[in-house]
């Protein structure tokens, strides 16, 4: 209990009623609080009591209790009598429950236990317009063993002038430690001040205890003493992190496909972060994706590369790789699926790449013969223009923007016909080459299907169809097909592929390739805590990647967010849903997109300067992707939570910014940070992004530092990330809050069925449970230790 923390008055209860009185206050720091004054000095016979609320115990058997009070010089008063004091009593009160009333227990010595008279090491005597000039003093005063539930406080004044500014309630603790190899739980000190409570440890995970059975000793002040035994570590495991850990070689983070084949596929991997050792070589199994795991392969490699062959055409296989050091093997690494060709790919990729060197070769010349011809038309010029003026204009033709092979995006609004656009950028299909098999969700102009794809001379693929409503305007129609007007123009493995249109035939269809994860954010939701931060940098670096290319194209996208990304089998992220956001109709029920300025956006997905002035550049996009980063960092959290749209441009606009994800690398969140600048010139260019995530792929050690939540970055927006368990009945509701609902039977069979068992919970409670997720056993820790700490903050206030 911490009275200076209370927000309203303390309502404790006063005998007699003119004796004790609470009044506002102020601390040593003239922050306001409330206190307790009396000054009856000139009555004789004074018995003024005040009693504190009921404080549970929590399993503390020594309670300590610190007093901040001010006493007025009784020299000081005019013709005081002799009765005058400068001292007070405390006293306390044992019970099972909050059973005190305002005659029960008796005010006075029996039933209530003294601890001690407490007297004021200074005191003070001047008096300025009736403000004392008060000298505050501090006493700590602790008794003990208490053994009953709870407890009440009593203060006596028997003739004293004087204040009790703040009291604060607490017990001492030995906080959970791992030491010499064990781990040794939270310990309360014992009931006297000199007892020592022995703790006795268990090993950490793959450790043993060698001769004695390891033990530590709880001192009264909280400390721990006098380490008895250790743990060392079983054999093929070593001790890390100051005999905190006992590890085996750790797995491969992730690996990559370098290139593949009809009957072959290159693959190459990390190093483990943390081998044990000198590799040997890897070892390699795989196996197609919709068989038997028993009927897998094993391959062995001396490197981190291997080429994989015998494989069948247009098969997915399933990899996984893991280390082998002289301690044995480490861990598999998580499974990753690639695909082998198909003939017609195999052929196809060949007519591809030969008119694709040919003209290469052809575009140099005649970027070449362009320059040339540009000096002469230039240099007949000279005349009514300056040298620099010729060199800039040749400078700016030769920096990039006709470079060889470089393209500029289109927007096809700029053509008078936009149907042309189509026709240009965007191939016709003819609509019995696509079956359509099931609507999988709903666009902004009509249904989303999966289907099948077969056109001449090719196999069938898989395909999402997208088709118009049909009622639609010759506006609406335009507008529905310019996304392929746009998505056309692009080619890129991190942007969404066309296929083709449909639009000599109804439903008019756009058709891309079938993504099978589907988006990005709900693709999250469903696998929380189940990929290593390596795999969601790599989701990242995919990203980024696509929209480096989108940015080189001086193309912006607007509407960069989670649920605009798609994700394959292969946990390839694509940039999807181009152009629609600005499209959006203004009668738009989906409270994403929200009006500003005249047209409808994404307010916690958007630039500042977007929101206020309408300025889109790829600078906003870049904001825009530092929130993609937190999204996959938080598995599909919603940014800023259950704010309202005004109060995000508030928040942002006073500087305040999302703060780390759980288990966050802190080098993750600066790139956050980086990416929200205010000033959009202080922003990284994605290029810039894009070489950040791969030094920290090739270095997977930059990642390892995380914040502590306790850290506290922008705090009004941390606590919202966790719900108050409060306000919920039951802790099922609380785990269905928290996306664990999976674990309501677990924690029934253990007993853990009120807020108070749950708040005690540590990890090894956790693992016993039954959650063995790593990101599952994060979470549901810290929604723990958050429920304890609000469940502290209420009992303090309720004090």
């Amino acid at each position: 209990m911490d009275s200076t923390t209370a927000t309203a008055e303390l309502g404790w209860m006063i005998y007699p009623s003119l004796g004790w009185e609470e009044v506002s206050g102020y601390d040593e720091n003239m922050n306001t609080i409330r206190t307790y004054q009396v000054c009856n000095v000139f009555d004789a016979s004074q018995n003024n009591w005040v009693r504190t609320k009921y404080i549970r115990r929590q399993g503390a058997q020594r309670i300590h209790v610190e007093m901040k009070f001010s006493v007025r010089d009784c020299s000081s008063i005019p013709k005081v009598p002799g009765s005058c004091k400068e001292t007070f009593n405390l006293y306390y009160f044992e019970s099972d429950s909050d059973v005190a009333t305002k005659v029960y227990p008796a005010w006075m010595e029996n039933p209530w236990v003294k601890v001690d008279t407490i007297a004021a090491d200074e005191s003070f005597s001047q008096v300025d317009l009736g403000v004392g000039m008060m000298k505050i003093n501090t006493e700590v005063r602790s008794f003990g063993p208490v053994s009953r539930n709870g407890f009440y406080l009593a203060f006596q004044d028997y003739g004293a002038c004087m204040s009790l500014i703040a009291v604060k309630v607490f017990y001492r603790k030995c906080p959970r430690i791992i030491r010499n190899g064990a781990i040794f739980q939270e310990t309360l000190s014992g009931a006297e001040s000199t007892s020592l409570v022995s703790a006795r440890g268990t090993c950490v995970p793959n450790g043993e205890e060698v001769d004695v059975p390891i033990k530590l000793y709880c001192n009264g002040d909280g400390e721990w003493l006098v380490p008895i035994g250790r743990c060392v570590c079983k054999a093929g495991y070593e001790s890390l992190d100051n005999e905190t850990v006992c590890k085996a070689p750790s797995a491969v983070s992730i690996m990559h496909q370098v290139s593949r084949a009809v009957d072959s596929i290159t693959l190459s991997w990390s190093q483990p972060d943390q081998p044990n050792g000198v590799i040997l070589d890897y070892e390699l199994q795989y196996y197609e994706k919709y068989t038997a795991e028993s009927n897998s392969s094993l391959l062995r490699s001396q490197t981190n590369t291997a080429v994989i062959r015998g494989l069948k055409q247009g098969t997915i296989y399933v990899f996984q790789v893991r280390a082998r050091t002289v301690a044995g093997f480490g861990r598999f690494s998580g499974k990753m699926f690639f695909q082998t060709m198909t003939e017609d790919e195999y052929n196809s990729s060949l007519r591809e790449k030969l008119p694709l060197i040919i003209g290469s070769a052809a575009a140099g010349v005649v970027f070449l013969i362009a320059v040339v011809v540009l000096i002469i038309v230039c240099s007949r010029r000279g005349s009514d223009r300056t040298e620099s003026e010729i060199t800039d204009k040749i400078q700016h033709y030769t920096s990039g923007h006709m470079s060889p092979g470089m393209k500029i995006y289109i927007d096809p609004f700029t053509y008078e016909d936009p149907n042309e656009a189509v026709r240009e950028f965007a191939k016709e299909i003819d609509v019995t080459c696509v079956k359509i098999e099931q609507v999988i969700g709903a666009g902004e102009f009509g249904e989303v299907c999966s289907g099948n794809l077969r056109l001449p001379g090719k196999r069938e693929i898989l395909v999402a169809i997208k088709t118009l409503k049909s009622g639609y305007t010759e506006k609406q129609r335009r507008d529905f097909l310019s996304e392929a007007s746009i998505m056309g123009q692009f080619d890129h493995p991190n942007i969404i592929h066309l296929e083709g249109v449909v639009t000599k035939s109804t439903p008019v269809m756009i058709i891309t390739e079938f993504m099978e994860n589907g988006s990005l954010d709900s693709f999250l939701r469903q696998n929380d805590g189940q990929f290593t931060v390596i795999q969601l940098v790599g989701m990242l670096r995919g990203i980024a990647a696509g929209m480096k290319y989108l940015c080189d194209m001086n193309y912006v996208h607007r509407d960069l967010a989670a649920r605009n990304i798609l994700v394959n089998s292969n946990l390839v992220c694509k940039v999807s849903d181009f152009g629609l956001s600005r499209f959006l109709e203004d009668d738009t029920s989906d409270p994403t997109y929200t009006s500003a300025l005249g047209g409808k956006i994404p307010i916690r997905w958007t630039a500042p300067e977007a929101i206020q002035y309408r300025k889109f550049t790829s600078s906003s996009d870049v904001w825009s992707y530092g929130i993609v980063m937190w999204e996959v960092m938080s598995y599909g959290e919603r940014p800023y939570w259950d704010m309202s749209n005004q109060d995000v441009i508030n928040a942002i606009e006073q500087d305040y910014r999302l703060p780390p994800p759980m288990d966050c690398p802190n080098a993750l969140h600066q790139l956050m940070l980086d990416c929200w600048q205010k000033d959009r010139n202080n922003r990284p260019k994605f290029s810039q992004i894009v070489n950040t995530l791969d030094k920290m792929i090739r270095n997977p050690g930059s990642l390892k530092a995380t914040t502590p939540l306790s850290s506290g970055v922008h705090l009004p927006l941390l606590d919202r990330s966790t719900p108050d368990f409060s306000s919920f009945s039951t802790v099922d509701e609380w785990l269905d809050a928290i996306k664990m609902g999976q674990y309501k039977e677990n924690f029934a069979n253990e007993d853990l069925t009120t807020f108070e068992a749950v708040s005690q919970m540590t990890m090894e409670d956790i693992l016993k449970v039954g959650v063995i997720l790593a990101g599952h056993q994060k979470k549901i820790l810290n929604s723990v230790q958050m429920m304890r700490a609000q469940m502290n903050q209420i009992q303090s206030v309720e004090v």
